[in-house]
């Protein structure tokens, strides 16, 4: 069959500023989809009671589907037969380490999507960036930029990764404290085992954790047909199936099972997780992360929480 897709050059980093800078004013806008969110995307988080990593107790609130049930306060939930989270109240300033998988095979991009998995990656990276600036955030980047609070904090990382170049695999986080948040940006295809292994300690840590799976919708729906070779980004190994075609439901129910198997993992140490496609609106998987960080569930859309 006709090529689907293809590997892509790396995405400038300039070029990615200026993209993530524009999606970062155009954040009030999408958040009419999720009108919780509203006026704490941007400026003005700070002299405002919200939702968020503290000491301090705010509220007892119910429970939504798809938190993690470690925020659960069984002893308010036993009163009546509702289930109650315990809200706390956000800090001053606190520290966001975000990083962005940039190995080959994050440089995939198929005829479906929009983008290639690489540059939609950075782009939400430094938009989160750039969000959290303006709300003085400390932004730092595991191994390539030390946490800062400045206003051009997206352009500080921006040039940091011109100058560290591309980085592929989990991050070295021995330099992350507790009490901090850590997004994590990428497609996450490696076992899910190696990845719990190197998540788990972190969490254990006291890190509070945000995973966004970024995939292509042919990752997703495996629209191969007829005789197709395909190739490893990463080691270079190629396999040719006479009739793809024939592969596409054992395929699907591996995927599947691969990506459950990671959210509940994640679950299970009170980590968020989103599922993203280059297909859709980066503005999505921005809106559901920006919740995860403000203590508030995501809604779920196409690119959904869990």
């Amino acid at each position: 069959m006709a090529s689907v897709g293809q590997i892509v050059q790396p995405t400038p980093t300039r070029e990615v500023l200026s993209r993530a800078q524009a999606r970062a004013a155009l954040i009030p806008d999408c958040m009419v989809e999720a009108q919780r969110l509203a006026n704490t995307v941007i400026a003005g988080w700070h002299g405002r009671r919200k939702r968020g990593i503290g000491e301090n107790f705010w509220q007892f609130r119910p429970y939504v589907d798809g938190e993690s049930l470690s925020r659960i306060d069984w002893r308010r939930s036993a009163r009546d037969d509702h289930t109650y989270v315990r809200d706390r109240e956000w800090e001053a300033a606190h520290t966001v380490w975000i990083w962005a998988d940039l190995s080959p095979s994050m440089m995939y991009k198929s005829t479906f999507g929009a983008v290639s998995k690489e540059s939609r990656a950075l782009v939400l990276m430094l938009a989160l960036a750039e969000i959290l600036a303006r709300s003085g955030e400390r932004i730092g980047c595991p191994g390539i930029m030390e946490p800062i609070a400045a206003r051009n904090a997206a352009e500080r990382l921006a040039t940091a990764l011109m100058h560290n170049g591309t980085t592929g695999g989990l991050p070295d986080t021995s330099m992350i404290r507790g009490n901090s948040d850590i997004v994590l940006i990428g497609d996450f295809l490696d076992p899910v085992e190696d990845v719990m292994d190197r998540l788990g300690p972190l969490a254990r840590r006291g890190l509070r954790g945000h995973v966004v799976e970024v995939a292509d919708p042919a990752e997703e729906t495996f629209p191969f047909s007829g005789r197709t070779e395909f190739t490893d980004p990463e080691s270079g190994l190629k396999l040719t199936a006479g009739r793809a075609e024939t592969l596409k439901d054992d395929y699907a129910r591996a995927y599947i099972a691969r990506r459950e198997n990671l959210a509940d993992s994640l679950r299970h140490l009170g980590w968020s997780f989103v599922t993203h496609r280059t297909d859709r609106l980066a503005s999505e998987a921005l809106v559901s992360v920006h919740m995860y960080l403000s203590g508030m569930p995501a809604m779920k859309t196409e690119g959904r929480g869990r």
